[in-house]
């Protein structure tokens, strides 16, 4: 035969473990909101730091100039200053190169 005091601690176990089961409840509940919730952030900041690092390289092409090809037919047509230009050699009476002279009795 079955006690009045072991059915009111059936009871009572009962009502503690549903108790116990709906704070779990509870708490997988708000688990599961603050997992969307992050990830939503996630998804918002991944989002941001594309788009940040697009304005970065676009920003960073912008400031590097690009180098223009030479035009060599811009270059033909310059001339060379003369003060640039070496002087031509003047030679002196014995044909000698002034400032070279050449060693003719080797």
């Amino acid at each position: 035969m079955v006690s009045l005091n072991s059915v009111n601690s059936l009871q009572s176990a009962v009502a503690f473990a549903e108790r116990k089961v709906q704070r779990d409840r509870d708490q997988v509940a708000q688990d599961e909101d603050q997992l969307q919730e992050s990830r939503a952030t996630l998804e918002r900041d991944t989002q941001e730091l594309n788009r940040t690092q697009q304005e970065s390289r676009r920003a960073a092409a912008a400031a590097t100039p690009t180098p223009t090809p030479p035009r060599l037919e811009r270059a033909i047509e310059q001339r060379v200053p003369p003060d640039v230009l070496p002087k031509p050699p003047t030679v002196n009476t014995l044909g000698q190169t002034i400032g070279k002279l050449i060693n003719v009795e080797a």
